[in-house]
Order: C-alpha cells, then sequence, then structure tokens
C-alpha cells in the first residue's frame, strides 16, 4: 500500500512537470538574450538594436545585455540570463577563446548560442556563427591602401582587441596584400582595443616616434574616428591618410568629404536577422545549423559613397 502511494506521487509529480512544461512552450513567448560585447560603439549598439528587433517581430521577447568588453561582465551576464530562464542567447563575443565556457554553460543548460559578428575558437559550442568575411575585406582595403600610397609611404596600424580573432583576419587579410610592396613599411602596430578614444590617444603617442607617416589602417571606424581626432589636433589630418573598416556612418560621411580614404562596409543588420531567424527555427524543431556562416564585407571609397549614404 505504501509503495503504491509512493507510485501515486511520483507520477502527481510527472504530470505537474510536464504540465508547468507545456505552460511555458504554449502560453509563454521565449525569452531571447542579445549579449553584446559592449555599447560603447555605435556599430554594436546597431547590431544588439537590430538583433531585439528582429527577435520581437518574430514573437519573442528580447532583452540586451552589454558585457562592457570584459569577459567577467559577459561571465557575469551568462550566469544571470541562464538562471532567468532565457530561451536562446544571440551572442556578440568579448573574445574568441575565454567565451567559450560561456557558451558551454549555455550548451548545457538547453539553450542554443548562436555568434554574431565575433568568432569563437571552437566548432562544439555555439549552434551556428554569423560572421562577416573579414580578411576578404581586409583585402580590399589593403588594395585600395597601396593604389592611395602609390606603393610607398611610412603607416601606423591600429590593432582592435587582442583577443579577438576578427583583429587578426582583418590585420591578416589587409598584410597579405600590403607586405608585397616593399616601399610600404609599417613603422608601428598597437592595439586600440576598437575604442575611439584610445585609438586616439594611442595615435597622438605614435605620431611623437613617428611624426613623418604616410597613413593609418584601423581595424574598426570607431577607431579610424580616433585616428583622424588625433590628426586633425596635430594639423596632419590632410596629410595623413586614413582607412578603417565597418562601414560605420559617421566614417561614410568622412569618406563623402574625402577626409578618410576608404572602410569595409559590414552589415550588423543581416548578421542579427540571420542570427534571430535561426533562433526562431531553433525552437520550431531545428537542430543542424551551419557553423559558420560568412556574410559578405565591401569596400567603400570616394568612388563608390554616394551608394551608401
Amino acid at each position: 500500500m505504501m509503495c503504491m502511494k509512493k507510485i501515486a506521487s511520483l507520477l502527481c509529480l510527472i504530470v505537474s512537470f510536464c504540465f508547468s512544461c507545456q505552460n511555458k512552450t504554449g502560453t509563454e513567448k521565449p525569452k531571447v538574450a542579445v549579449v553584446i560585447s559592449t555599447l560603447n560603439n555605435p556599430w554594436f549598439v546597431v547590431l544588439a538594436e537590430s538583433a531585439v528587433k528582429d527577435a520581437e517581430a518574430l514573437g519573442y521577447e528580447a532583452k540586451i545585455f552589454d558585457s562592457q568588453n570584459n569577459p567577467a561582465t559577459e561571465s557575469d551576464n551568462f550566469e544571470n540570463l541562464i538562471s532567468s530562464g532565457f530561451d536562446a542567447i544571440l551572442f556578440n563575443p568579448t573574445d574568441a577563446d575565454g567565451s567559450v565556457v560561456n557558451i558551454l554553460k549555455a550548451k548545457e543548460a538547453g539553450i542554443p548560442v548562436f555568434c554574431m559578428d565575433r568568432e569563437v575558437n571552437a566548432d562544439d559550442a555555439a549552434t551556428s556563427q554569423i560572421l562577416s568575411d573579414n580578411y576578404a575585406g581586409c583585402v580590399s582595403i589593403g588594395i585600395s591602401f597601396v593604389r592611395a600610397l602609390k606603393e610607398k609611404g611610412n603607416y601606423v596600424e591600429i590593432i582592435g582587441l587582442v583577443g579577438d580573432n576578427n583583429t587578426w583576419a582583418r590585420s591578416g587579410g589587409f598584410h597579405s596584400v600590403v607586405d608585397k610592396f616593399p616601399g610600404l613599411k609599417m613603422v608601428a602596430q598597437q592595439s586600440g582595443d576598437f575604442d575611439r578614444n584610445k585609438a586616439m590617444e594611442v595615435l597622438e603617442t605614435l605620431m611623437q616616434a613617428h611624426p613623418d607617416i604616410d597613413a593609418v589602417f584601423c581595424g574598426n571606424d570607431a577607431m579610424a574616428m580616433g585616428a583622424y581626432q588625433a590628426l586633425q589636433a596635430a594639423g596632419k589630418a590632410d596629410k595623413v591618410k586614413v582607412f578603417g573598416f565597418d562601414g560605420a556612418s559617421d566614417v561614410i560621411e568622412k569618406i563623402r568629404e574625402k577626409k578618410i580614404v576608404a572602410t569595409g562596409m559590414q552589415y550588423p543588420k543581416v548578421m542579427a536577422k540571420t542570427a534571430a531567424q535561426y533562433a526562431h527555427e531553433y525552437f520550431g524543431g531545428r537542430r543542424i545549423f551551419p557553423q559558420r556562416v560568412p556574410v559578405e564585407v565591401e569596400l567603400v571609397n570616394a568612388a563608390n559613397v554616394k551608394d551608401y549614404e
């Protein structure tokens, strides 16, 4: 008799659990977390807000979490959203290696993670990674750079976050072209952390040691704007050519004004929409996704800037 009571109690628990699961999926909207490396960059604000808008358009609740370019903050964000019952994560990582552990925590909790723009160094962590073709985009920047300098001159490279694969993909694509021209000499390479103010400070310091540079290649447009500000303050904005990467609106305007030479146009809205759509399909039962989805980058310069204004 006692055994029968225990079985009956167990059955009640199972029925109650199943009912709660049905209630969650049947009446409550799935919740989508949008975890962004930093909102201190207008480009990432577009990525974050687009992801939220796309998720909401598909019928889901969505919330932005700002990691402030800090792996520890990112880890706290993941702990928070996992405990809060989010059902999918649209993720812009802070670190190609360090962010993997956070994705695996979400995976263990049954939460799919779709990376946007920034890549992690793992093929078995994220459900899918939607990424700009950074290398090819910077091959185009490199060609533009060589032509603008007529194959000769000294230049500085300001790279992004050292732990971000995009930093090295962009630098690698650029150097795959520029390094073939012995008349072009890189006199300094330093990180600006993808940050406008940091890049401005970096270039101000580098110009003290290298006052006669002819160009600056920056790993993103925020740093390109910081570099331009430093050159403007030094009275060299019309002498030193600046190149960026992202397709940010302020740099597009500077290209139109012929104050910055070129940038690589990324498409954050395309990456956000793809990630949100993949989450939607996951909720619908799909489980097989491509591990990496490349998104084309287009060169923007004075010749075609009117097409991007």
